[in-house]
């Protein structure tokens, strides 16, 4: 069977050029005689792929010296925890809620001091990001929380929040690795590989030093303070090894590609192919407003919910996967992740074409 356009948001598509070299290192990893599924943590061998995975990241993203990158477990899920636990030291932090899983976040940092939501867009179903140039940010608050782009609403920060001279704590889950960033103007900035870099079960946090401290919530688990990682070099515990490897060639990958600047230009590329279908479709509209549309997931519906279910089973047999949208939105999602060509774009554009010459009353 050939290999299908893979529009799912997470676990998401992966360049297969990536694929290929991880199957052809299956069962022999250069020159090892075993797979780096098998390999120990600890070996020279697999040494190598961490650090290397490390340097591309830093490469890539122009992280500075004074940030650690570290490669953890858990989901973004359990960041929702670790960012209250570690960062929290006066126990107050702001959130932006933009989403469902910013909200998650910010009801999960709740427990663990006072969480002020300063800014929401709840109240047209996050289709939009609020206007965040002057804030109510409280003079006591340790962070300003957002998350960067918002995987099931499709919407996305173009310009970063005003946080007053509050760090800024990012998660850029379904972002990361889109464009270029200025990792200076975060604290700390973390994502889930599945959705932009690798395959789930890595979690990758970029955090500058000063912020990682034996201060913490009392009751933080060991495994669960930024230091008890940052101080062994991710290597801890037995990490994510395979997931790493992953990684680490997308790195490579991306690099190969031209960097973040290139791949920017691409994806903007394949963003105005789709949405400039959408603007003028008679079908199809888009849910997210113009000016804070995603670049990453672009959402869209006819407005019957039939219909919408006819469209992603029809699109599903044309070998386009993974269109069916959120509950919380309902209709289409197409998820135009780096790994996603252009020819992938350009087919779900050809077929939404005939799809709506058919349907269109």
């Amino acid at each position: 069977m050939s290999r299908v356009f893979n529009f799912s948001a997470g676990p998401a598509v992966l360049p297969e050029e990536v694929l290929r070299e991880a199957a052809d290192e299956m069962l022999d990893y250069k020159g090892t005689g075993m797979s780096v599924m098998e390999m120990s943590h600890r070996s020279g061998a697999f040494d190598t792929i961490i650090k290397e995975a490390e340097q591309d990241l830093r490469d890539l993203m122009g992280i500075p010296s004074n940030y650690k990158v570290l490669f953890l477990q858990g989901g973004a899920h359990l960041q929702f925890s670790m960012i209250p636990m570690n960062l929290m030291k006066h126990g107050t932090a702001d959130y932006i809620v933009t989403g469902h899983w910013a909200e998650r976040a910010w009801k999960e940092a709740a427990r663990y001091g006072k969480a002020n939501c300063i800014a929401s867009s709840k109240d047209k179903n996050y289709s939009y990001i609020p206007d965040c140039s002057d804030l109510p940010i409280d003079e006591e608050a340790d962070y300003v929380y957002i998350c960067q782009n918002n995987t099931i609403y499709g919407t996305q920060f173009h310009t970063l929040p005003n946080t007053k001279g509050k760090d800024l704590v990012a998660d850029v889950s379904s972002c990361f690795l889109s464009e270029p960033i200025d990792v200076e103007r975060y604290g700390l900035i973390y994502g889930g590989a599945q959705k932009n870099i690798g395959p789930a079960g890595v979690v990758i946090a970029v955090i500058r030093e000063d912020l990682i401290t034996e201060e913490v919530y009392p009751q933080t688990p060991t495994m669960l303070k930024y230091k008890t990682h940052a101080d062994k070099d991710s290597l801890y515990n037995t990490p994510p090894a395979y997931g790493i490897y992953i990684c680490g060639k997308v790195f490579k990958w991306l690099k190969r590609q031209g960097g973040l600047g290139e791949i920017e230009k691409k994806n903007h590329q394949k963003a105005a192919l789709l949405y400039g279908y959408l603007d003028q479709s008679r079908l199809f509209v888009p849910t997210a407003e113009k000016s804070s549309r995603s670049y990453m997931n672009v959402d869209f519906v006819t407005g019957d919910k039939e219909l919408d279910a006819q469209f992603v089973k029809e699109a599903e047999a044309a070998g386009l996967s993974g269109l069916k949208g959120h509950r919380s939105v309902g209709g289409m999602r197409a998820s135009i992740y780096n790994a996603m060509s252009l020819k992938g774009v350009e087919a779900l554009v050809g077929f939404m074409e005939e799809f709506e010459k058919a349907h269109r009353k």
